[in-house]
């Protein structure tokens, strides 16, 4: 999970740089990606940049986080996928997060992602938990998790900024 890009069979995963905000905003001023989570939707790029800027301090802080992902020879940003460190019911997980263009929805990429993210994490930093919050109506975002390798964990719903939250974790705790 370090600052290496991280590879699988049709993806590039590479830790952000300044100059990947008008590609996240590309993702994240598209109404149809947050349609589930609509306060992460971002007015203008200047929005993006502060965005991209925090995923970057965590980076410096951390040694992992967000990544910007692409497609194997292309330099276009068709999402972003990774983890960042958060408290969850008074205890520190690595929450999950994959979000990409709709032009790409339907080809599993999400999916490749979220595995190879979670099977890293969990190698890179055995005994913590990754969950991935989704929200109930948000099906392929649910089947995303599942095929990750997460569980759904009923326990630990809660309620996120614009909802419930459904969690799926990588922990065996019941």
């Amino acid at each position: 999970m370090g600052a290496q890009e991280l590879r699988t069979e049709r993806l590039r995963l590479t830790p952000p740089v300044p100059n990947d905000a008008a590609g996240v905003f590309a993702i994240l001023g598209d109404a149809r990606t947050v349609e589930h989570n609509p306060s992460d939707r971002l007015a203008d790029e200047t929005a993006a940049t502060a965005l991209v800027d925090r995923w970057v301090h965590h980076w410096a802080e951390h040694g992992f986080g967000y990544r910007c992902v692409r497609e194997h020879g292309s330099d276009r940003i068709i999402g972003y996928a990774g983890v960042k460190r958060m408290t969850m019911d008074g205890r520190p997980v690595l929450n999950l997060v994959y979000r990409f263009v709709p032009d790409v929805w339907g080809r599993g990429l999400a999916t490749e992602a979220a595995a190879a993210l979670v099977a890293s994490a969990l190698e890179e930093k055995p005994g913590q938990t990754v969950v991935a919050r989704v929200r109930p109506d948000n099906r392929p975002s649910q089947h995303v998790a599942l095929k990750a390798g997460l569980r759904r964990d009923v326990a630990l719903d809660c309620e996120g900024e614009d909802g419930l939250d459904w969690v799926f974790t990588s922990s065996d705790e019941e």
